[in-house]
C-alpha cells in the first residue's frame, strides 16, 4: 500500500508503541510503527503513523486511550 503516512504520536518506548498500535487497530485504523532515531534498548522512541487522510480521527482515539 503507498500513501501518505503522518505521525500523530511518539511513544516512549516499542511497548507503548505495539499497545497504541493495537488500540487503535480495534477502531478500524491501519498502523505503522517507526523507530525515531538511533536504537537504544527498551528506550527508543517509536513513531506512531496512520495515513494522512485518518490522522485527526486517529488522534481523537489516541487522546482518549492516552487519557485513561
Amino acid at each position: 500500500m503507498t500513501g501518505i503516512w503522518t505521525v500523530i504520536y511518539i511513544a516512549p518506548n516499542r511497548v507503548t508503541a505495539e499497545m497504541l498500535k493495537e488500540a487503535l487497530g480495534k477502531e478500524g485504523f491501519l498502523v505503522q510503527l517507526r523507530t525515531s532515531g538511533l536504537p537504544t534498548g527498551d528506550l527508543t522512541p517509536v513513531e506512531v503513523l496512520v495515513p494522512a487522510s485518518e490522522a485527526n480521527d486517529a488522534h481523537e482515539i489516541l487522546t482518549g486511550v492516552l487519557g485513561r
